[in-house]
């Protein structure tokens, strides 16, 4: 396919960006307390711009230091102090050829108390202890903040009128007065400023996914009385006010773009009426550009509706495109938008078909920096799954001061460091063709080994041919067909239908083995009078050996494979029971996978049952114990199906420990863990070896 769309030239405002691929905003945490860019975070962003993007558009970056930081690891543009680290940014993005905006951002009632007041304090504190206090603090932070949060001992987050706090970030919520607003503006305005000084193309109002530009549009958030609440004019009053001020001083050829929610999404979780929709979302639009602005940048949902703006695996690419076609009908500036473009085929498609002018690439170009490379030039692309590791990875290690990561390219955080190519040839036998296997074999490969990949099955996959089978799954088997073409491409053999044992790796004098050979389920023996043939584990249920159809089935275990083998079984018709020890359902696992498949469950009549263990299994019912009463319960059903884990399988490695080759474990054989584990782990034994 030639692209033609997707690789010509366009302009927003006077700039022209030389084809259609954006990099959108996305908070990857390799920023530093006192908002300047960090090495990492310029060598991500460079990276990108490597890659071919035509436009990128920085992270959310702060304009207030006291209730606007949403991240200890943030970028700002709230000092003088800013605009010099800022200017040497934007060369190194605009030397290959890239566009490079900045973002504009305040969190609003969806800041996390814990940050309000804190970072102007932290700045402080790490120039005087000259970098022990940052220390100190991510030592801390792990264990003190959700303490602080849980008891709601932390400063209260900020809005246009006091109102419910943000799911997802809570706290308490309080209204601005009159004063901070019109500061507010003026600190959006000066942020604009620094940005223009700096050298950079353009701006983003990130007026979208509830932060605070979109809380004065919301009615959910805004009750305000006076000039800036009531009316709509009256809403877009403060938007509109930062908008003016900024073509005032920066001059009218200065592109400003906005970020803009076009549905708050909540009907789509069953609240009708809550919030504003896409009607109001066009009139927003239309009212933006009368204003000036150059561009708007669709999107839509806010931190209630997590799941309409970032979308986990279970999602259609595509699926919201009607929101962009129906405000690029409405306006005559151009369109970005991202619609969970996954192909460069949808992206030229949606450009054809008049969605959207540009296309915005965010987890995308995080799994694949040189994504629109390698689709002018027909090249494999590593796709995006959608498994939200980005922004899990992003929330739990800023806590301890890093970064976001990404399942699919652990190459994430490391984009100066280079693969040494030493391999010389030298012979390397991977066992195991699941993700592990697959990541660390082509990372060999690139270094110059020659490396063998032995597969027991007929084909790769290891434990992704389990997690694409439920309902709506089927893009995380993109990684394994991804990985394995890229593999082939550089040069990796694989041999199917054959375990690798310690005899073969020394008869083929293997210069060094590595293990990927998975992990196994548990399954304990319970007691009881059942027969061992109602009894299953999930890799039964998710590789087909045993299909369960139209029968009462207890799934034991509701962590997130739990979860999906009970979908599963429902599709098929089965009535189901998830028992599990724990108070809440799916502990550990990400809000948005919960948010995504519980109501499904819900919806095909599952029964949950928390704080229950299982202690013996009959013919036709299981007996549970409730942890805190110790009262028994019987519960009836025809099948069990144990969730309870996986057991590393290390036999390969054992039988390797008396030999002169060298051994690495990666993936599940060293402890049982999700794709970015895996990926990770195999990246580090890949490097080093």
């Amino acid at each position: 396919m030639e692209y033609k769309i997707l690789k010509s030239p366009m302009k927003i405002g006077n700039v022209e960006i030389k084809n259609r691929v954006v990099l959108p905003p996305m908070l990857m945490g390799f920023g530093q307390f006192d908002g300047r860019p960090t090495e990492k975070m310029m060598d991500y962003y460079e990276e990108r711009a490597k890659g071919g993007a035509g436009l990128i558009i920085t992270e959310i970056t702060r304009v207030n230091d006291k209730t606007g930081s949403a991240a200890f690891a943030q970028l700002a543009v709230s000092h003088d102090y800013h605009i010099a680290p800022l200017a040497e940014m934007a060369k190194r993005i605009q030397r290959h050829g890239a566009k490079f905006f900045v973002q504009l951002h305040h969190p609003g009632r969806q800041n996390v108390g814990l940050l309000v007041g804190t970072v102007p304090l932290s700045i402080e504190a790490e120039k005087l202890t000259k970098g022990a206090y940052g220390k100190l603090l991510y030592k801390l932070t792990p264990a003190v903040g959700p303490i602080l949060l849980k008891y709601d001992i932390v400063p209260s987050s900020v809005a246009p009128s006091k109102c419910e706090p943000a799911y997802f970030a809570g706290g308490r919520v309080r209204a601005l007065t009159h004063k901070e607003i019109l500061e507010l503006e003026q600190q959006f305005i000066d942020g604009a400023i620094r940005v223009f000084k700096a050298g950079c193309d353009g701006v983003e109002l990130h007026c979208a996914h509830g932060y605070l530009l979109q809380q004065f549009l919301s009615p959910v958030t805004n009750h305000r009385t006076d000039e800036y609440g009531g009316s709509l004019e009256n809403r877009m009053r403060f938007i509109l006010n930062i908008i003016k001020g900024i073509k005032t001083e920066c001059g009218k050829n200065f592109p400003v773009i906005v970020r803009l929610s076009a549905d708050e999404c909540y009907s789509m979780i069953g609240q009708e009426g809550k919030g504003y929709d896409l009607k109001t979302g066009i009139e927003v639009a239309k009212r933006l550009e009368k204003a000036g602005v150059d561009a708007i940048d669709v999107s839509s949902a806010g931190y209630d509706t997590f799941n309409y703006w970032l979308e986990p695996v279970s999602f259609e690419p595509g699926w919201r495109k009607y929101m962009a076609k129906a405000i690029k009908e409405a306006v005559s500036i151009p369109v970005l938008a991202a619609n969970l473009i996954r192909s460069p085929e949808q992206a030229e498609q949606q450009l054809e078909d008049g969605v959207q002018d540009f296309v915005c690439l965010g987890r995308p170009q995080i799994a694949d920096p040189y994504w629109t490379e390698k689709a002018l030039n027909g090249k494999t692309i590593r796709r995006c799954i959608c498994c939200l590791n980005c922004i899990q990875s992003m929330q739990d290690n800023a806590y301890i001061g890093s970064h976001g990561e990404c399942s699919v390219n652990p190459f994430v955080g490391h984009e100066k460091e280079k693969l040494v190519k030493n391999g010389n040839g030298l012979k390397v036998f991977v066992a195991g063709a699941g993700p592990a296997g697959l990541t660390a074999a082509d990372i060999l490969a690139r270094r110059g080994f020659d490396v063998t990949v032995f597969e027991k099955s007929d084909k790769p996959g290891g434990q992704l041919k389990l997690a694409c089978v439920p309902p709506k799954k089927d893009k995380t088997a993109w990684f394994t067909e991804d990985a394995y073409k890229i593999c082939l491409e550089d040069g990796v053999k694989f041999v199917f239908n054959k375990a690798l044992d310690a005899q073969t790796a020394k008869q083929e004098n293997a210069y060094a083995v590595i293990s990927a050979t998975g992990s196994n389920p548990i399954k304990p023996n319970f007691g009881g009078s059942h027969n061992e043939d109602s009894v299953f584990t999930f890799e039964d249920i998710l590789s087909k050996k045993v299909k369960l159809e139209d029968c009462n089935v207890a799934v034991i275990g509701s962590g997130l494979t739990g979860l999906e083998t009970a979908e599963y079984l429902a599709s098929n018709g089965c009535k189901v029971t998830i028992i599990e020890m724990e108070p809440e359902l799916a502990p550990g696992t990400w809000m948005q996978h919960k948010d995504d498949i519980l109501p499904k469950l819900e919806k095909a009549g599952t029964v949950f049952k928390t704080s229950e263990k299982l202690c013996e299994i009959e013919k036709d019912c299981i007996v549970t114990e409730n942890i805190k009463t110790k009262a028994r319960s019987r519960i009836k059903c025809d099948k069990v199906v144990l969730s309870l884990g996986s057991r590393p399988d290390k036999t390969l490695e054992e039988s390797l420990k008396d030999t002169d080759i060298r051994v690495f474990a990666v993936g599940d054989c060293t402890k049982a863990g999700n794709i970015a584990a895996a990926t990770k782990n195999a990246y580090i034994a890949a490097t080093t070896l």
